[in-house]
C-alpha cells in the first residue's frame, strides 16, 4: 500500500513539474539597473517571489508568448546531439550536477525544440528517473546505442568518462557523414548544373537562332538539326520533363524507405560503384570498428551491442552481415571467425581483430582500425574533390560547347559560301 502510494505521490510530482510554463521578467537590480530574463514556473507569483529572494525588484512577469508559426523549431540534427554530448560530457567531468548541466545547455540552445527536449529531460531526471531513461523518451535522437553507453556508464560508476567516449564517438561519426555527404555532392551538382545549362540553351538560346536559320533557308547539318528538334521536344513537354524527373526521385526515395529489398541492391549497386563506392565501403568499416569499440570499452555486453552496431554502419549490406555475425557469436564462434564469414571485411581488418580477441585488447585494436579507414576516407575524398573539379569542366563544356557549335556551323557553312 505505501508503495503503491510512494508511486502515486511520485507521477503527480512528474505531473507537476511538466506543467511549468516560460515567463518572461523585467526586474531592476539594487543598483536600479533594469535587468530581463526568461524562468520557468508553474505562476507568475512564484516567479516575482524567485526573482525578490534573488534581490531583484520585479517590474513585470508575463507568460512568454509562442511564435506565429509554432513553437517547436527546426529539427533536431545529429550534429546537434554531438555538440550537446560534448558539452554534457565537459560539465559533468568538471564535478557540475547533471540537473544543473542540462538546465545550463538547454539555456544556451537556438533550437527550441531541442531546447524543450533538454527541459523535459532534466524534468525527468528530477523526477526520479536515470539518465539514461530520461534520453530514452526520445530514441530518434538518442538511439539505443547512445542510451546502452549511458546506461553502461551509470551501472559502472563512471558515467563522466563513458560521457566523454560518447562525445568523441558522436563527433568522429560526424565527421565521417560529412565527408560523405560531401563526396556524393559533387557528382549530383555536375549532373545538375549540367541539366540545368541545357534546358536553358534548348529553352531559350536555340529558339533564337532557329528563326535565323529558318529565314536563310540554307540546308542544316545533321548536329544542328538534332539540337533544334531537342528544343521542340523540351519546349513542348518540358513540364512532362520535369514530372518524369521529379516522380523519379520520389519514386526512388520512396522505394527505398518502404522496401528493403530494394534498399539492399541500390546499397550494394553503390557499394560496386567506381570510385563512391570504395569511399562507402571505407566508410562503413570505419563506423563498425569505432562502434563496436566504443560499445565493447563501455562494458556493454558484445551480443546486446551487435543490433546498434549493425545500425551505425550506415550501410543494410553491411548491417545485415553484422547480424549474421551477432548470430554467429551467439552460438560460441569467434569474432573474427563470423567476420570472415560475411566476406565483407578486408583481411586487415579480421587479422587485427583475431589478435585484439587473443591478446584481450578488443577494443583497442578496433580504435586502430577505425582511424585507419577514418583516414583513408578523408583521403579518398580530398582526392576525389581534387579529380572533380576539372572533370565539372570538361563535362559543361563537352555540353554547352557542343550545343553552341552545333548552332554555329549553319553560319560557318553560308560564311563559307560568300
Amino acid at each position: 500500500m505505501a508503495t503503491a502510494t510512494a508511486t502515486k505521490n511520485a507521477g503527480a510530482s512528474r505531473a507537476s513539474v511538466s506543467k511549468l510554463t516560460m515567463y518572461e521578467w523585467v526586474a531592476l537590480d539594487k543598483r536600479g539597473k533594469k535587468m530581463k530574463g526568461e524562468l520557468q514556473s508553474k505562476n507568475a507569483s512564484l516567479v516575482k517571489a524567485e526573482l525578490r529572494r534573488q534581490g531583484m525588484n520585479p517590474q513585470t512577469v508575463r507568460e512568454k508568448p509562442k511564435p506565429l508559426f509554432g513553437s517547436t523549431g527546426s529539427r533536431v540534427k545529429p550534429r546537434d546531439v554531438a555538440i550537446f554530448s560534448r558539452q554534457i560530457a565537459t560539465m559533468m567531468a568538471s564535478g557540475v550536477p547533471m540537473v544543473q548541466a542540462f538546465e545550463i545547455i538547454a539555456g544556451g540552445q537556438r533550437n527550441p525544440r531541442f531546447k524543450n527536449m533538454l527541459t523535459d529531460i532534466k524534468q525527468t531526471i528530477e523526477g526520479g528517473s536515470t539518465l539514461h531513461e530520461a534520453l530514452g523518451k526520445y530514441p530518434i535522437q538518442f538511439d539505443e546505442l547512445f542510451c546502452n553507453l549511458v546506461q553502461a556508464g551509470e551501472s559502472a560508476g563512471v558515467l563522466d568518462t563513458v560521457l566523454d567516449t560518447v562525445a568523441t564517438y558522436k563527433e568522429r561519426m560526424e565527421g565521417i557523414k560529412s565527408k560523405i555527404k560531401k563526396a556524393l555532392f559533387y557528382p549530383a551538382m555536375v549532373m545538375a548544373v549540367a541539366f540545368l545549362v541545357s534546358m536553358i540553351i534548348l529553352l531559350f538560346v536555340v529558339p533564337v537562332f532557329q528563326d535565323v536559320f529558318k529565314n536563310a533557308g540554307a540546308a542544316l547539318p545533321a548536329a544542328t538539326q538534332i539540337v533544334i528538334n531537342a528544343s521542340k521536344f523540351v519546349q513542348a513537354y518540358w513540364w512532362l520533363i520535369l514530372l518524369i524527373l521529379v516522380g523519379s526521385i520520389v519514386g526512388l526515395v520512396m522505394a527505398n524507405k518502404r522496401s528493403r529489398k530494394f534498399a539492399h541492391f541500390l546499397d550494394r549497386m553503390l557499394l560496386r560503384f567506381p570510385i563512391i563506392g570504395n569511399i562507402l565501403r571505407q566508410s562503413a568499416l570505419a563506423r563498425f570498428a569505432r562502434t563496436l569499440g566504443v560499445t565493447f570499452q563501455a562494458g556493454v555486453p558484445l551480443v546486446e551491442a551487435m543490433d546498434a552496431v549493425a545500425g551505425a554502419t550506415g550501410s543494410i549490406v553491411y548491417g545485415d552481415a553484422v547480424r549474421q555475425m551477432r548470430d554467429d557469436v551467439a552460438v560460441g564462434h569467434q569474432m573474427q571467425l563470423a567476420m570472415r564469414q560475411t566476406g565483407l571485411f578486408p583481411n586487415m581488418v579480421v587479422q587485427m581483430t583475431a589478435i585484439g580477441e587473443e591478446s584481450g585488447a578488443l577494443d583497442s585494436m578496433l580504435f586502430k582500425v577505425a582511424e585507419f579507414y577514418e583516414e583513408e576516407v578523408s583521403n579518398a575524398v580530398d582526392t576525389l574533390s581534387t579529380l572533380l573539379e576539372p572533370l565539372i569542366m570538361v563535362v559543361l563544356g563537352v555540353i554547352v560547347g557542343g550545343m553552341v557549335i552545333s548552332l554555329y556551323l549553319p553560319i560557318f557553312k553560308l560564311a563559307g559560301t560568300v
